[in-house]
Parts: structure tokens; C-alpha cells; sequence
């Protein structure tokens, strides 16, 4: 992050306290070397850690397990020219251990799709950043432009 861009550089627990209350996020990969994003809901676990849940068939499961994805979250008010992002970087695993499916069945995210198997996948909070527009102005007291 640029810390002369004008953006209030979110602490880890803001970034994370921001994810709390975002509905719905963004995984980035990579699929045949592009980038590729998928918006998914998810949930926080114990760790910190984006949970996912997908079918264990998607295309989405078989192409993070066991690489670095970035996943991305934010809320933007348009009209009052503020909002923030935050990004959390790391090693997205698919979770094999039956306990540890089971009790994220009944405590982690809700799939939008039903699907007759689900998987979940658990992005680590390796580096976790965030930054934040206040109405329309800069960190340094600076009124954005109105369009």
C-alpha cells in the first residue's frame, strides 16, 4: 500500500472487524495463468482464517487447494464518496478432516447453491491489509471532487 495515496491504512483488527460484517467477498486466482475472481459469501473462523463453502465438484475448489489466493472484501457509499476494501492474502486449503467439516456445517458459511456435496475452504489470514475513504476526503483533510 502507498501510504501517500491519500487512504487510511486499516490495523489487522479493524480489517478484520471489517470482514465480520461484509456479506459477500471476492476470491482471486489464477486460472490458466490469469487472474481470475469469483464473488462467494463466507464466514471468519476461530483463527481468522475466510471459510468458503462450494461444491465439492466446482471448478473454484479444484483450483485453490493448496495455493496462494487473495480474497477481497469492502463496502463503498457511492454518494458520500467513502467506503474501504480489505484483503486478505494466503494458502487456501480445501478441509478433509470429517470432524472439522462437520463442525463447519453447522458453524461456518451457508451455501447460496445447494449442491448434493459440499466442500470447505479455508483461506489462512497470512497478510491481511485494508484502507478506508471517509466522506469524500483524503487523509489529508483534502475534499475529493464531485462528479
Amino acid at each position: 500500500m502507498n501510504p501517500n495515496d491519500g487512504f487510511r491504512e486499516l490495523g489487522r483488527q479493524e480489517c478484520l472487524d471489517r470482514l465480520v460484517e461484509a456479506p459477500i467477498g471476492r476470491v482471486v486466482h489464477t486460472r490458466n495463468a490469469l487472474p481470475a475472481v469469483l464473488p462467494v459469501n463466507f464466514s471468519l473462523d476461530a483463527e481468522f482464517s475466510v471459510v468458503l463453502r462450494t461444491s465439492a465438484d466446482s471448478e473454484l475448489a479444484r483450483a485453490i487447494d493448496g495455493v496462494v489466493v487473495a480474497f477481497e472484501a469492502d463496502a463503498v457509499d457511492a454518494v458520500a464518496h467513502s467506503g474501504w476494501s480489505v484483503v486478505v492474502t494466503g494458502h487456501a486449503l480445501v478441509v478433509n478432516d470429517p470432524a472439522e467439516h462437520a463442525h463447519l456445517a453447522r458453524t461456518g458459511p451457508r451455501s447460496w447453491v445447494t449442491s448434493p456435496s459440499d466442500v470447505f475452504i479455508r483461506i489462512a489470514s497470512e497478510l491481511v491489509t485494508g484502507r478506508e475513504l471517509v466522506g469524500g476526503r483524503t487523509m489529508y483533510g483534502v475534499d475529493l471532487p464531485s462528479s
